[in-house]
């Protein structure tokens, strides 16, 4: 079982930055494939970023590609979200999620194992 926690959402200005962090609990969370997607309002699910459990093999959504970094820490089962260049249109709920699964097999569904309950992110414009 995988707890996930996410915090560092807020308010931005387009063109800010952000931080997203997931607290996981759990023996397992070292040998899991996370990820992040997010939820704008009156839109579906969109996959962000996933990174393997060596945080060797990284994916991301091309719109995201050179302005969000994913990273992972082991150690202390943690896993980020750095947001840079922020725009109006990243305006969403960001969950973190967690899969026993290798990235290629769960980066383009939604069927994650874990997901955590989400943090809001919003850019102003």
């Amino acid at each position: 079982q995988v707890q996930l926690v996410e915090s560092g959402g807020g308010l931005v200005q387009a063109g800010g930055s952000l931080r997203l962090s997931c607290a996981a609990s759990g023996r397992t969370f070292s040998s899991y494939t996370m990820g992040w997607f997010r939820q704008a309002p009156g839109k579906e699910r969109e996959f962000v970023a996933a990174i393997n459990w060596s945080g060797r093999s990284i994916y991301y959504a091309n719109s995201m590609k050179g302005r969000f970094t994913i990273g992972r820490d082991n150690a202390k089962n943690l896993v980020y979200l750095q947001m840079n260049s922020l725009k109006p249109e990243d305006t969403a709920v960001y969950f973190c999620l967690a899969d026993p699964r290798p990235p290629p097999v769960v980066v383009a569904t939604t069927s994650w194992d874990y997901w955590g309950q989400g943090t809001q992110v919003t850019v102003s414009s």
